[in-house]
């Protein structure tokens, strides 16, 4: 057995000198790349006396869904069949080890000892009648026309995409399968059956006969069978439910949503608009009353003072012609004084028509537009969005001072007036692009699922800035702007998947709001 284990992990860990040409971003493309060979091979006595060989598919870093007849003769003969697992990319192989088999819903889960593959998800919504689908895998006939020694059935290659149609879903022994059209043949068996957006629908498992000039039709076990089994196997699973979108489809939803933001924004400011006006028109009337009321009111108090005045003016000329001349001075003095006073509040009276002031506008300082600060809640807006594998959680951001999301991660101000980071992991086989507008509010996730090579060279370049934390450094965010304009360039034109949040400030949480550009 120890000779048996040391030939085959001298097989499967064979290292090649073959490099993988990359591959365009589309989403069977990005699926191609959690498609493996699964292989058996079986000894006696230090010989190879069987090897066999199907499809199979990561449903996590480190584990494979594929048909239990792909790997009976490993459940049956444990001490003498191996089982090894060959990725679609990259340049090793691995040894398998068999976790759980269902023979009634013809499943097995397999564990790759080591190393790790990029996982796909599983779609658990509705599949129409006629909707296209793509199987995925190393179908034998293929292998026979290509093949040339036995190394290259151990050599990480694209699997073969084989596309049709979705013809209905039938019970077969009790198990839902799907029937498509999609053609396979023997080594398809375990492969995924996929969406257009790449996404596990069902894994294949047998064919129809084309005897006497029928036409052959494919059969996969159904996605609700698959999550059975791997909740039965206590096998954690990525699951979408939301239909596949094309990213135009996406994008034209997307601007649909924010034209109708956009609208409503305008009207709910045309409603406070049309408030104020209204709110002014009351003000002015109201100004107009009592400017009314004011001037009536000075030219009767002057009319008032005049009279008075008059009177104390007689009352002196009267005391005058009683040679009283000390009473006429007084009442003449005091008449005069009431009319010249008369006189003023006439001249002064207010005008009957009264204008509100302007509320002068504050035009705020030029500067460079900068990202609202604070606590933030973003949650998915699926009508904007293009949601292929991830999870849709809310996602918590806290927005510190120049750009410091979540108190580690330094962003950036792109053209667009949005702020933004490129994360290249080292394990993940995905690059996402995250950005933010300055506001605060509207968050978004671009993921771009790639191949080896372009992963390679994406990591290569961020390699080139050492920046682990946020930072005010004007030369070391010039550094990190060029570093994520030359990752930018290097990536597809559209990513494979979009998330769109719409974030709200946190509970209790205080928003710093953005000075205006």
């Amino acid at each position: 057995m120890t000779r048996l284990l040391a030939l085959l992990l001298a097989l499967f860990a064979l290292t090649l000198s073959l490099s993988i040409p990359a591959r365009a971003a589309d989403d069977i493309s990005a699926a191609s790349r959690s498609v493996v060979r699964v292989v058996t091979v079986a000894m006696v006595d230090g010989e190879v006396v069987g090897f066999g060989h199907g499809s199979g598919i990561a449903i996590s870093p480190t584990r494979i869904v594929t048909n239990a007849h792909v790997v009976e003769s490993a459940a049956k003969y444990p001490g003498n069949v191996a089982l090894g697992v060959v990725p679609s990319e990259g340049q090793k192989s691995y040894a398998g080890k068999l976790i759980a088999i269902d023979t009634a819903r013809d499943l097995a889960l397999v564990e790759i000892t080591e190393g790790r593959l990029p996982a796909a998800a599983i779609y658990t919504g509705p599949l129409d009648s006629g909707a296209d689908v793509v199987a995925l895998g190393y179908p034998g006939n293929v292998d026979l026309a290509t093949a040339r020694s036995a190394n290259d059935y151990i050599t990480p290659r694209t699997p073969t995409r084989s596309e049709g149609n979705l013809s209905n879903t039938q019970a077969v022994d009790g198990v839902a399968m799907l029937i498509h059209t999609a053609k396979i043949s023997r080594g398809n068996s375990g492969g995924p059956l996929v969406d257009q957006c790449g996404r596990i629908t069902g894994i294949n498992t047998a064919i129809t006969r084309a005897d006497d000039g029928d036409s052959p039709f494919a059969f996969a076990i159904a996605g609700r069978e698959l999550t059975r089994f791997l909740t039965d196997a206590n096998q954690d699973y990525a699951s979408i439910g939301t239909p596949c979108l094309s990213l135009a489809e996406a994008d034209a939803r997307d601007r649909a949503a924010m034209d109708a933001e956009s609208r409503a924004s305008a009207e709910a400011n045309a409603a406070k608009d049309a408030a104020a006006r209204l709110d002014r028109e009351l003000k002015q009337a109201r100004a107009e009353e009592d400017a009314l009321a004011s001037r009536e009111n000075r030219i009767a108090l002057a009319g008032v003072f005049f009279v008075i005045g008059a009177l104390a003016a007689g009352a002196g000329l009267l005391f005058y012609n009683q040679k009283n001349i000390r009473n006429a001075k007084i009442a003449g003095g005091a008449g005069a004084v009431l009319m010249l006073g008369a006189a003023v509040l006439f001249v002064t009276r207010p005008d009957a028509h009264a204008e509100i002031a302007e509320e002068a506008a504050i035009a705020p300082a030029t500067e460079t537009p900068r990202l609202a600060e604070g606590s933030f809640l973003c949650t998915i807006r699926p009508d904007r969005s293009r949601i292929t594998v991830s999870a849709t959680t809310d996602v918590p951001i806290t927005i510190g001072k120049g750009g410091c999301v979540n108190d580690r991660t330094q962003y950036t101000q792109g053209a667009d007036d949005r702020w933004q980071r490129i994360l290249v992991p080292n394990e993940e086989a995905t690059v996402t692009v995250a950005s933010i507008d300055s506001t605060g509010r509207d968050y978004r996730v671009d993921r771009y699922l790639l191949d080896a090579e372009t992963m390679t060279k994406a990591r290569e370049t961020r390699a080139a800035i050492t920046l682990k934390s946020c930072t005010a450094n004007p030369d070391e965010l010039a550094g990190l702007a060029a570093q994520q304009d030359a990752i930018r360039s290097a990536l597809p034109a559209s990513p494979n998947e979009r998330l769109v949040y719409r974030c709200q400030p946190a509970s209790g949480a205080a928003v710093k709001p953005a000075p205006a550009p």
